[in-house]
């Protein structure tokens, strides 16, 4: 995902630790809702932790945990116990917390008093502010030291700060408490076998806020709280509802679809672009890979995040040779932060251009999006920027002209390796030596490859017959000298990349999955990858590891050489089926998505590579973020690879050919967008319905046809 290097991985946000998110804003805290500014934790809003302590007492004393959850991404609910005031362990206080995370926190607090006498009680909110950046909390280095200053009126604290030129504030409310050094007190007496509710507001600094603390609070944050709710009940009604025969499978995509929603930011400079984020807690901003092919696993379902991620990468695409950020003309950049003011930024600035596979995503997710029926004129004002990112292929992207695509990068502060496994030390050689760049990556020539048939296929859409031959020439020229390379036929898989010395990267990888995936790879070899695949070294029981057990370089609980990504295993399952691995395909969906069980139903960024044989339940990872993009999209891929659900609008057909799993049963969702039209499938076994297509669309059962076929069935009817 997100890249980093050996001096700026992420710390672990602790165990039990729950996560909020709500478009560019997200909450990490202990279980008990506390957040404390020496973990990881606090409220952030657009990079910035705005929130950095938020600790409630009660009678001078946490509260014990007794377990937490989030309703929905963007609410949580914690529930402790509270100590009594005389020291005995049976309390019958217990305080449930429900948080809503905005721009700011709202927080209802609630105490239950199930004894029979009223309890004295005083509740302490003990709150500051240290508007740190993400990176400084990230990675536990702290570069700016803000003036602050606090001040207070009754029932209120505001807490404002300054750096240079920047000024940050917020406004902490709790009605009719009274000011202390640390926060905010309240001294309540809670009935006999009744409750006492409190709320408490975190607001940023304006000119809405700067009002008397009179004011209830439920005001102040009314504005807050309904535009999420707005924004989130629009996307699920605009999402297509679906019924699965399996519950869990039911779940896992509901809770797919809410993830998504939450994960999406607006655009700042064009108020009506929704993007998706890459994951939370440290990446809620744009990232060129994760939201591209986050954009492409929920294209079916939701073309608005490919068009509002395409146009403003496209806003933002290279135009100058920096460096610094390794910019280039034409790069579709890696990542950009809203808020970061320090160095430790990749690159050193806002916008970073560090990687590799972006540029070619752009235009693979430009011609699916184009297949799917997005507005014509839309596409055509992003044609220009996908044959720009094709001019950078060629120009920049293949550095020494040996017709691969490959990287170095070209400053300390930016990323040593720049696909997709970034971390510093994932790409190495069998025997577990490191790779030295200039690397080629495997995948990456797929999807180059990919990027040269979605432009041909928008060329031979528009009728311009030349350049849709002159890029098919291109993919099937890079086709077979990637063969050529890549394939190590003593080993019966793919090379994972050429080092610098354009020797072979020796190491069994899942990075070759992506070349089914992309269809680079040779008929004829397809058998010995998936059999690979699916073997006891990469295949852990709950999916495809990144590096197989037999390699040097092989730990189970490392980011990038052994742990197991969804996503990844996802355009892996698009690859077995593209080359007809039908039951390889159900066995990897199906593990994946019984995984997914042992997480409420929500899929990780990654988790740990044990053998399923050895450990009864997927491992997490440390550091995995969650919600995170491409991890989230992964049910919605599974059901459009598993149904082989393909649209071309322009050929006015749309193809399924079902082959869920027995055990997932039946399947019918409604709402589905199709060229502008809403429609209903339904799938029982192998046979499948669809209703509401629009005029000039056909079903057709099968596989969509490729370029080649398509060309080839023109020219039999021009003979």
């Amino acid at each position: 995902m997100a890249g980093w290097n050996a001096d700026n991985a992420a710390g672990p946000t602790g165990q039990g630790a729950v996560t909020l998110v709500a478009g560019s804003s997200f909450c990490i805290s202990l279980q008990n809702g506390d957040i404390f500014p020496h973990h990881p934790h606090g409220v952030f809003y657009q990079d910035t932790r705005i929130l950095s302590r938020w600790s409630l007492t009660m009678n001078g004393q946490p509260l014990e945990p007794l377990g937490a959850w989030t309703p929905s991404p963007y609410q949580g609910t914690y529930i402790g116990r509270a100590a009594r005031a005389d020291g005995r362990s049976d309390s019958p206080l217990t305080v449930v917390r429900k948080r809503e995370l905005g721009a700011g926190i709202a927080e209802d607090i609630t105490i239950h008093n199930y004894g029979l006498q009223p309890a004295s009680c005083e509740v302490g909110l003990a709150v500051d502010a240290d508007f740190a950046d993400l990176f400084e909390v990230k990675d536990g280095r702290f570069h700016r030291l803000w003036d602050q200053t606090r001040s207070a009126k009754a029932g209120s604290v505001t807490i404002e700060a300054a750096w240079q030129e920047t000024r940050k504030g917020i406004v902490v409310r709790v009605h009719d408490a009274e000011v202390t050094a640390e926060g905010l007190d309240l001294h309540v007496i809670v009935p006999a076998h009744g409750k006492r509710a409190i709320r408490a507001t975190v607001l940023l600094l304006s000119a809405e806020t700067e009002v008397d603390a009179g004011i209830p609070t439920v005001s102040l944050t009314a504005a807050m709280i309904s535009a999420q709710e707005r924004r989130q009940k629009a996307w699920d009604e605009r999402i297509p509802l679906t019924r699965v025969g399996n519950p869990a499978i039911e779940r896992s995509l509901l809770r797919s679809h809410d993830d998504i929603g939450a994960l999406r930011i607006v655009d700042p400079q064009h108020p009506d672009r929704m993007v998706v984020a890459a994951g939370a807690p440290w990446f809620m901003a744009l990232f060129g890979r994760d939201s591209l092919l986050s954009s492409f696993m929920v294209l079916p379902v939701d073309a608005t995040l490919a068009l509002g991620t395409l146009q403003t990468l496209a806003d933002r695409q290279g135009v100058k040779v920096d460096p610094l950020t390794e910019e280039q003309p034409g790069r579709i950049l890696h990542e950009v932060r809203l808020d970061v003011g320090t160095s430790l930024a990749l690159g050193g600035r806002s916008a970073y251009y560090g990687t590799i596979d972006a540029t070619p995503l752009f235009v693979t997710l430009l011609g699916e999006a184009s297949r799917w029926g997005l507005p014509l004129d839309d596409i055509a004002a992003l044609v220009p920027h996908a044959d720009r990112a094709l001019d950078w292929i060629q120009e920049y992207g293949d550095r020494d002209g040996d017709g691969f695509v490959e990287y170095e990068h070209l400053n300390d502060q930016g990323l040593i390796n720049q696909g997709w496994k970034d971390s510093w030390d994932g790409i190495n050689f069998a025997d577990g030596r490191m790779a030295e760049a200039p690397i080629a990556l495997c995948e990456v020539q797929g999807y180059v490859y990919s990027a040269y048939i979605a432009r041909a296929w928008m060329a031979y859409d528009v009728g311009d017959k030349a350049l849709a031959a002159a890029f098919r020439e291109r993919a099937e020229r890079l086709k077979k000298q990637f063969n050529d390379h890549f394939w190590l036929p003593d080993r019966g898989y793919y090379a994972i990349a050429l080092d610098k010395d354009k020797r072979p990267v020796d190491a069994c990888a899942s990075n070759m999955g992506h070349c089914m995936w992309s269809g680079i790879m040779d008929e004829d070899k397809a058998p010995q990858v998936a059999a690979r695949l699916m073997s006891p070294e990469m295949f852990s029981g709950w999916g495809v590891r990144t590096l197989a057990t037999d390699m040097g370089a092989y730990n189970p609980v490392s980011y990038h050489n052994g742990s197991v990504w969804p996503h990844d295993n996802a355009l892996i399952i698009a690859g077995l089926m593209r080359y007809g691995f039908v039951k390889e395909a159900q066995q990897l969906s199906t593990a994946l998505m019984e995984a997914a069980q042992f997480t409420d139903n929500r899929l990780p960024e990654l988790f740990c590579g044990f053998s399923r044989s050895e450990c009864p339940e997927p491992l997490p990872y440390p550091t995995a973020c969650s919600p995170q993009a491409w991890a989230s999209a992964t049910p919605v891929m599974l059901i459009r690879t598993l149904l082989r659900y393909e649209a071309h609008v322009s050929l006015g057909a749309l193809w399924m050919d079902p082959a869920l799993p027995e055990t997932w049963g039946n399947l019918h969702t409604t709402n589905l967008p199709v060229g502008g039209a809403r429609v209903t499938i339904d799938v029982s076994g192998s046979d499948a319905t669809v209703e509401g297509l629009p005029q000039g669309m056909v079903f057709r059962r099968g596989m969509r046809p490729s370029l080649d076929d398509f060309v080839e069935l023109e020219r039999l009817r021009g003979d």
